[in-house]
């Protein structure tokens, strides 16, 4: 909503190239620019002539393709350049004229979707702090608008879903729906849209195993392409991997990040997505069949440190360690640090997505993860934030039986099967469940994986799970903060 309001404002629709001078920074905050990739836009951040000329110039000269730059209103843009985009100065007070900048800027946790749908119907001055401040409370913020907002936003995922045919735009979807789950759990509604994303299962048995060939600027597209991704990109770097976060999670943890520049891109965790094969495989550039140990964590470290090992990193410049209250030598420049917190609550969880949405609130107010980010920018590191797998609603379909069970998981959404298991007795036992293809996994097994919304637990038992191929599961954030960015 509030993206397509700057794509309306800015005349993007008649434009090839745009230029936006963001004076509040909006960008960060909401991230419009999704909007405008998703209508063909090549998303430019200007930082000064010197690269744009060198890196930015000849794409944009060339005419093929749309462009659209974001720029600081301080930062010196020479005319010639000026000249081949559409300016538009965007802030608050241009974008709502009739309401006071000041009470929207000094409301954090507003939601400029809720804003701009709100806006469009109010046809009063409300430019008074008061007047915009019960309009934030009352109106935007209000249950019906929420409600219509939320409704709109399943038939656009519904029609999203429908459409999608890549990678990309199963990321655009996940994205989606995670933005419906934290409105309807932040106030009080309750959606069903878990069949609408039925069609990624299909996509998922057809088409990932061709992902590992997928090449892109901004996303390893794959978890376990992540680490040569972040040394092509970074002289120094440090992966937070935050086990078990979703995109549902990442959006709640986010609101802390206020101060923080960074990009939002999206990957595809290993499958079956539980922790010892898809961690192993993001923190060692490997496929599930290449790990030592692809079920258990105890090689995970050793797997990370021959990845830096044969990146060229010497020893005294790898960094792995646990918890928030992690430093660094000076010598680091490829590091991982492993965060529990957001797995243990998916596993402890006995209220759903009610829960989790609760109890990452108070992750966030917290400042854990938004204070070891600070710390590391500060000590020079680019800063990676990603996770192994994501977390979903369950309902208990029955414990499973052990015979022929090759290997047993804390996730109880998937089961190995060894040859001789009775792999039809077992499907027949558990209607639902998918037998999938073994992509980049060991063929000696067989892999059986529960279908959307259920697992292994006593029957009708309610949980947060993983460990299937669920849009939650499989599509993980994967953040990008680089320390030139932020440490100016």
């Amino acid at each position: 909503m509030f993206g397509a309001y700057v794509y309306e404002i800015s005349s993007a629709e008649y434009e090839k190239n745009v230029l936006l001078i963001d004076k509040d920074g909006l960008e960060e905050k909401t991230e419009y620019s999704t909007y405008f990739a998703e209508h063909g836009f090549t998303v430019i951040r200007y930082e000064n002539d010197l690269l744009y000329r060198s890196k930015i110039e000849g794409q944009v000269k060339n005419g093929i393709g749309k462009y659209l730059m974001i720029a600081k209103p301080r930062v010196y843009i020479p005319y010639d350049v000026q000249k081949l985009f559409r300016t538009t100065k965007i802030s608050i007070g241009r974008l709502f004229p009739k309401l006071n900048a000041v009470s929207v800027q000094n409301d954090p946790e507003l939601d400029m979707d809720l804003l701009t749908m709100a806006y469009r119907k109010n046809f009063s001055d409300l430019t008074g702090y008061k007047d915009t401040e019960a309009f934030i409370r009352d109106t935007v913020r209000g249950k019906s608008n929420v409600k219509i907002f939320v409704d709109n936003l399943c038939h656009e995922l519904e029609r999203a879903a429908g459409a999608a045919k890549t990678y990309r735009d199963w990321f655009a979807v996940a994205r989606l729906k995670a933005s419906i789950h934290v409105l309807a759990e932040q106030y009080g509604l309750s959606v069903d849209i878990e069949e609408i994303c039925r069609p990624f299962i299909d996509f998922i048995l057809k088409d990932y195993g061709k992902l590992s060939t997928e090449m892109a600027e901004d996303t390893p597209v794959l978890v376990s392409r992540m680490m040569d991704y972040m040394h092509y990109h970074s002289k120094k770097f440090v992966i937070i991997v935050m086990d078990g976060m979703s995109e549902f999670d990442w959006k709640i943890l986010s609101r802390s990040f206020d101060d923080i520049k960074y990009d939002h891109a999206h990957a595809m965790a290993m499958i079956p997505t539980v922790t010892s094969v898809s961690r192993q495989c993001l923190l060692s550039n490997k496929f599930p069949r290449e790990l030592e140990n692809p079920w258990s964590q105890s090689k995970e470290k050793k797997e990370f440190t021959e990845c830096a090992r044969s990146m060229g990193y010497a020893d005294v410049q790898i960094g792995y360690e646990r918890g928030y209250d992690t430093e660094f030598g000076a010598a680091v420049s490829c590091a991982a640090i492993i965060v529990n917190d957001v797995d243990d609550m998916v596993h402890g969880q006995l209220q759903g997505r009610t829960g989790m949405y609760n109890d990452i609130t108070l992750l966030m107010k917290q400042g854990k993860l938004i204070g070891m980010v600070r710390r590391m920018l500060k000590a020079g590191f680019d800063v990676y934030i990603s996770a192994d797998h994501g977390n979903t609603p369950c309902t208990g379909i029955g414990k499973l039986m052990k015979s022929g069970v090759e290997t047993e998981t804390k996730s109880h959404r998937m089961v190995v099967l060894k040859d001789f298991a009775d792999k039809p007795a077992i499907m027949e036992k558990y209607p639902g469940l998918i037998e999938y293809p073994k992509y980049y996994l060991d063929k000696q097994f067989d892999y059986l994986i529960c279908g959307i919304g259920g697992s292994f637990d006593a029957k009708g038992e309610e949980v947060m799970n993983h460990g299937g191929i669920t849009i939650d599961e499989v599509i993980v954030p994967f953040i990008k903060i680089k320390a030139v960015d932020n440490n100016g």
